[in-house]
């Protein structure tokens, strides 16, 4: 059996079930179904012995996740853009339009069985892990880890907030300055910040926003949902909101810089990837469109 991540429940935790409480804490779990399947084999602990869905989560609980099969993912072949990679961790930048890990088979988690080089460390895992989830529409930096010890503590830095995590998006509208949003999502504190970088006319949505946006804490779909609630919605998101889809796309949500400490080195990372192009494209071509064709229209 091999632990995966831990995590202690904090106090004041608000009631709540295990089903509903995991998904937002463990960030190597990428959707509700998946969390599912993993509590009916038994392979989400609280305190040592399997949890149910069902069961009513209370402070100083200690909840792990483990992998009971130990059974290899089906190896995946794909050109992995790997930023950064030592013995001990990887940094890639995933391409939008695929899972990070799940039951396909096009999925990051197989990708890494051939794409990522096996650590020489004596805790090496036998293939490398993800640490954290991007949306399947969200392209960027993506962690990952190479050995047991590595995994764990880096799964505890994302609960500690000890992992910072830059994204870029075009929102639709003019927004303006920076700012914090703290809009609860399902009853969870849940913490965003942003800052404008640049904005542009639009003929269809009048102004794009590109914005720089750091979420303090991890929750699903956390950035997608607080735009839309902040009356921006992220450019190409079909899920929340009424934001402007543009044919072929995709999502204008891309994660751009990560910053922490080596878990076993201590030393400090800081990792910079470029906007994908399409952002500068969009802005580019939307202000020519605007510059055409707006002589009858007046921005608000």
């Amino acid at each position: 059996m091999l632990i995966i991540d831990k995590h202690t429940v904090p106090a004041k935790v608000p009631q709540i079930r295990l089903l509903d409480y995991a998904l937002d804490v463990f960030d190597t779990i990428p959707s509700r179904s998946s969390l599912k399947k993993i509590i009916k084999r038994g392979a989400l602990l609280v305190d040592g012995k399997p949890g149910q869905s069902g069961t009513w989560i209370k402070e100083n609980q200690e909840i792990t996740l483990v992998d009971l099969e130990n059974k290899p993912p089906k190896p995946l072949e794909i050109n992995l853009d790997n930023v950064y990679e030592d013995e001990h961790l990887a940094v890639i930048n995933k391409p939008a339009g695929i899972e990070v890990s799940g039951n396909k088979y096009y999925t990051i988690q197989n990708a890494l069985v051939v794409g990522i080089k096996p650590s020489l460390e004596p805790d090496a895992l036998k293939w490398a892990r993800p640490v954290h989830r991007l949306d399947m529409p969200t392209s960027g930096l993506l962690l990952v880890g190479k050995t047991a010890s590595a995994l764990m503590k880096l799964g505890q830095m994302l609960e500690n907030k000890e992992i910072h995590k830059k994204y870029h998006a075009i929102v639709s509208g003019n927004l303006d300055g920076t700012g914090i949003i703290d809009f609860t999502i399902k009853d969870q504190e849940a913490i965003s910040y942003y800052k404008r970088i640049s904005q542009c006319h639009s003929l269809k949505m009048q102004w794009l926003t590109l914005v720089e946006l750091s979420p303090h804490t991890g929750r699903t779909h956390q950035l997608r949902i607080h735009m839309a609630q902040l009356g921006f919605p992220i450019v190409g998101d079909r899920q929340y909101g009424e934001g402007p889809l543009l044919k072929g796309k995709g999502l204008f949500l891309a994660a751009v810089e990560l910053f922490f400490k080596h878990p076993i080195t201590n030393n400090p990372i800081n990792i910079k990837i470029n906007q994908p192009k399409k952002f500068d494209a969009l802005m580019e071509r939307e202000e020519k469109r605007w510059s055409k064709y707006n002589t009858n229209i007046t921005p608000k």
